[in-house]
């Protein structure tokens, strides 16, 4: 089976390049800076307009930053947004709620999956947050999720291999495993050697360059001075795909 790459993008310019790379799937979101966010129906429609190769395109719901917790109005907000999404053209949902006490939230779950069933389901790094993986990878399968985006709880995937292995080997063919966090070419060989996961995740951004204009001499500024701009590199989407076609496992 070919290995499967995604690439998790926030803008129009990040997607286009994201599928001229040749991407095998996108997750779409907003304000990656701020861990993603749930993306906007009309960045959806027009990223399904220049799709031509029909790449599969899941949409994140994350109703705001911060901890995944959330409340009974958080909850509408985000049903909300999955059924707008839908009508807008989404193949698939991202998402992932949890308790108080660092289980996965079951109820609030089968609330989102009612209003997104049949389309797949990937529960996100929510999941990095539960108090125990073995035990949540179980719910997360009854639930009915296709895939577990995971760093092994940590702070990359690169790190976090021995337990992303443990739980790819305890799942079998019954979820996918998919590691995510800080992949680049340069680890992402080491990452599928020591997890033989099928599928990778990653943004693969790029500082892009401002052009200077009058607003940068203007009094008033509607956001912070000097914020960087990352987007995808196509380049770099098309090396990690070059490895996933050599990596022999």
């Amino acid at each position: 089976m070919p290995k499967v790459l995604e690439v998790c993008v926030d803008s129009l310019e990040s997607a286009v390049a994201a599928l001229n790379g040749g991407a095998d799937r996108l997750e779409l979101c907003c304000s990656l800076i701020e861990g993603g966010l749930t993306p906007t129906p009309g960045l959806l429609i027009q990223i399904q307009n220049m799709n031509p190769r029909k790449v599969p395109v899941y949409c994140l719901l994350r109703c705001r930053p911060g901890h995944f917790v959330y409340t009974p109005e958080e909850i509408e907000i985000m049903k909300e947004d999955a059924k707008i999404l839908r009508r807008s053209g989404a193949n698939g949902f991202v998402f992932g709620a949890l308790a108080d006490n660092g289980d996965v939230d079951m109820k609030i779950c089968r609330e989102i999956i009612k209003i997104c069933h049949p389309l797949p389901l990937t529960f996100h790094r929510a999941f990095d947050f539960v108090r125990r993986p073995t035990i949540e990878v179980e719910v997360i399968i009854d639930l009915g999720f296709e895939r577990i985006l995971t760093s092994g709880k940590q702070q990359t995937a690169q790190m976090g291999v021995k337990l992303i292995r443990k739980l790819i080997e305890q799942a079998g063919t019954r979820i996918s495993l998919m590691p995510g966090g800080g992949i680049n070419k340069e680890n992402v060989r080491f990452i599928l050697e020591n997890t033989e996961a099928e599928e990778i995740h990653g943004s693969f951004k790029k500082l892009k360059e401002q052009k200077g204009d009058k607003a940068d001499e203007a009094e008033v500024k509607l956001s912070e001075e000097n914020v960087p701009v990352f987007v995808t590199d196509e380049e770099s989407v098309a090396e990690i795909l070059n490895i996933l076609k050599t990596v022999d496992l």
